[in-house]
């Protein structure tokens, strides 16, 4: 009997093998950290949910990143599926803020630990919150447009924003840092309207600057609160034929950024570190599950980069925020 049950087991582990599944994984499901993201087409999400995955691994946990594809519903079926299964924490990015207190409420009373990376939530209780300072991340990136519009003699001009969801935290500060950055730094002229992405995609933030551009002849300069849409941004204005007109402010970064900021088609880019943050993410959630407590709130630096510091940040760039995929 005993020799019949290591054959089995041999072959279970033989099976897993092949599937890539880890023996440890597969026989200690109460030992998986899941991680609920937003949605894994905006890199950096991404590179968040590799920066947990790498942190927990590495202490033998199983990892599963859930996709909630922008929707508080989808993201609320996620953490209840995740709690039936008896997760031993949960890594939460909420869709936005409001919505962040529903899936607290429940894991708080399963008496799972959940950890927030980034956004924020309105209520409800929780083991840490990893953050990046937003306020002055934006406010650098505001200052450094006020200072590339004064040099070309635009400071009188209008600047727009395609901006994340206003009721997430993290777009209110993003939005006031940039703000008074631009005040700040010079800028005398007019915001224009503000947009509100839904579908954090390239073509809904080309359509918002046509908007933009149509209702501002005087748009001088735009500033888009994510990484991917401000590739938008600038075909619309390419499209429009504005090219070196309207002076391009970004959040976040991807690889193609890099050689834009190079050549100065993206003036900068407040470039939070998400690889990093789901590295301390990770960390905070280790810390719970072994009796430790960790800071209620931990806040990663954001870098902001410019054509004239891409070179020497460029390494950093490259681990913390592109999460080594360059």
């Amino acid at each position: 009997m005993e020799r019949r049950s290591l054959l089995k087991f041999a072959a279970g582990a033989a099976l897993m093998a092949g599937t890539g599944l880890s023996v440890g994984r597969a026989f200690a499901q109460n030992k998986d950290i899941v991680y609920l993201t937003p949605g894994l087409d905006l890199p950096f999400w991404r590179y968040l949910s590799k920066g947990v995955e790498a942190a927990v691994t590495a202490k033998g946990f199983g990892f599963q990143a859930l996709d909630s594809h922008n929707s508080a519903q989808t993201q609320l079926q996620n953490a209840q599926d995740s709690i039936a299964r008896g997760v031993a924490g949960i890594v939460i990015s909420p869709t936005d803020s409001s919505t962040a207190p529903s899936v607290l409420q429940l894991a708080q009373r399963a008496n799972i630990p959940v950890v927030i990376a980034d956004i924020g939530t309105n209520s409800g209780d929780y083991s840490s919150f990893i953050i990046s300072d937003n306020y002055e991340g934006a406010h650098d990136v505001g200052t450094a447009l006020a200072a590339a519009l004064k040099e070309k003699g635009w400071e009188g001009g209008s600047v727009g924003i395609v901006a994340i969801s206003q009721a997430r935290k993290n777009g209110q500060a993003r939005t006031q840092g940039f703000l008074d950055g631009l005040k700040e730094g010079g800028f005398t002229g007019k915001q224009a309207a503000l947009q509100q992405m839904q579908s954090y995609t390239t073509d809904e933030t080309f359509k918002f600057t046509q908007d933009i551009l149509t209702a501002n002849p005087d748009l001088r300069g735009l500033f888009v609160q994510t990484d991917q849409p401000a590739l938008g941004a600038l075909r619309a204005i390419k499209a429009a034929r504005k090219d070196g007109e309207v002076l391009v402010a970004a959040f976040d970064g991807i690889p193609d950024f890099v050689p834009l900021l190079e050549s100065g088609e993206l003036v900068v880019s407040g470039m939070q570190q998400p690889y990093l943050m789901g590295v301390r993410s990770g960390e905070a959630m280790l810390d719970v599950l072994d009796g430790k407590t960790p800071e209620k709130e931990i806040t990663v630096p954001i870098l902001a980069i410019t054509s004239t510091n891409i070179a020497q940040e460029l390494p950093t760039v490259k681990e913390t925020v592109f999460a080594n995929e360059v």
